[in-house]
């Protein structure tokens, strides 16, 4: 008997051991995962930043009038002016009411207040 439970533990042990070498592999290779993740991300971000520089630059007011003015006569592009936006009272909204069915009250300014 103690035989069987000698083997038993010695099986359960070998086992666990089992178990913990799968997932020591299993978190390192979650780690390298992980590095390798942030290192892209690092370099999106660098792009990015790059990108949102270089967007910057070729938005340049100065630069855009002067390109409007180069491409007139193909492109007829005419610089803004405010006369040409309109006001918000301009604006033809809809007359549609909503109706509004088992409304809640989130105010309480007029609720009761517990001692």
């Amino acid at each position: 008997m103690r035989t069987l439970l000698y083997m038993a533990t010695a099986i359960c042990v070998f086992g666990l051991a089992f178990w913990a070498y799968q997932e020591n592999y299993a978190t390192q290779q979650a780690l390298k995962d992980t590095r390798s993740l942030q290192r892209q991300i690092g370099a999106a971000q660098a792009r990015l930043s790059v990108l949102r520089a270089e967007w910057a630059y070729l938005n340049r007011p100065d630069r855009l009038r002067e390109l409007a003015e180069l491409n007139f006569d193909r492109l007829g592009l005419l610089p803004l002016r405010p006369d040409q936006f309109g006001r918000v009272d301009e604006i033809a909204f809809p007359e549609t009411e909503l109706e509004i069915e088992n409304g809640v009250v989130v105010s309480t300014l007029n609720a009761e207040r517990e001692p």
